[in-house]
């Protein structure tokens, strides 16, 4: 213990909500937070009943209590970064809004616009999301999967113009950068496309062949916020996380029948394997 290292003390917060089975939501921010060595705190939105099979079960929280929570945060700690996952209701969404946009300053915000789970369960309605559009312009990046893109924007991503104009009409609805994440395409390659003020760039990396998979949106988003969080520049902050995804990936989880969850903490131990 005499080389434990000392960190600058950098915070970052999720908003999002508990994953029973731990690959996903709050679980997977924190163990994010963990590994980039930032402090997480954390506001519960809702909590599932899930495994790597299927969403048996959701509740979401009054927004009275989300609300309390961010003010407990943010009267005591504070954050340098958020990152916002399943806030879920219409009504946390408008007490997160209506929380953020008070403050002065505002850290940077990472919002991931989760809609849809891995096996298929549909967490927004159409008022939910609606509402989460008002999140929008308060994020320094939004961070969409190609099925989240479609259902915000009406394009239908088939081709590599098809993403440039949804990106460009995510930015018309208050988004200052996007990130469409391009995992649900096909071929060899996994290419995401980062559009802001300064025009397109791609990051491309080799796609892997898994089946464990879940998670992986948390845990990229959360990445982002985590290497903000630490001074980073965004588009170092996105290279670092997707290289973090990557190798969360590769050494993933064989953990219960379905889509099991990454290794968050690949880099000091392997579950399952001698090393």
């Amino acid at each position: 213990m005499n080389d434990v290292p000392i960190l600058p003390l950098t915070k970052a917060l999720t908003i999002a909500t508990s994953d029973s089975g731990g690959g996903a939501g709050i679980q997977a921010d924190l163990k994010t937070f963990a590994v980039f060595g930032v402090f997480g705190v954390s506001v519960l939105s809702g909590v599932s009943a899930q495994n790597t099979v299927e969403v048996s079960g959701l509740e979401y929280l009054s927004s009275d209590l989300v609300t309390l929570q961010l003010k407990a945060v943010f009267d005591d700690i504070g954050v340098n970064a958020v990152k916002i996952g399943l806030i879920g209701a219409p009504e946390n969404a408008e007490a997160v809004f209506d929380f953020l946009s008070n403050l002065n300053p505002r850290p940077d915000i990472i919002l991931d616009p989760v809609m849809v789970s891995a096996s298929g369960f549909v967490f927004l309605d159409k008022k939910a999301i609606s509402a989460l559009k008002k999140l929008f312009p308060l994020a320094t990046l939004v961070t969409p999967n190609m099925p989240e893109a479609t259902e915000l924007t009406g394009v239908s991503l088939e081709k590599e113009e098809d993403f440039f104009l949804a990106a460009e009409k995510l930015l018309e609805m208050g988004a200052e950068q996007v990130l469409i994440k391009g995992g649900h395409g096909k071929g060899k390659q996994c290419n995401d496309l980062f559009y802001g003020a300064q025009g397109p760039h791609w990051y491309t990396t080799d796609r892997i062949d898994t089946k464990n998979n879940h998670g992986t949106g948390c845990t990229l988003s959360s990445a982002i916020a985590a290497c903000l969080a630490r001074g980073e520049t965004l588009e170092d902050s996105i290279r670092l996380a997707k290289t973090f995804v990557a190798g969360a990936m590769t050494n993933s989880v064989d953990l219960g029948k379905g889509h099991g969850p990454l290794n968050h903490f690949y880099p000091y131990y392997i579950y399952g394997k001698k090393i």
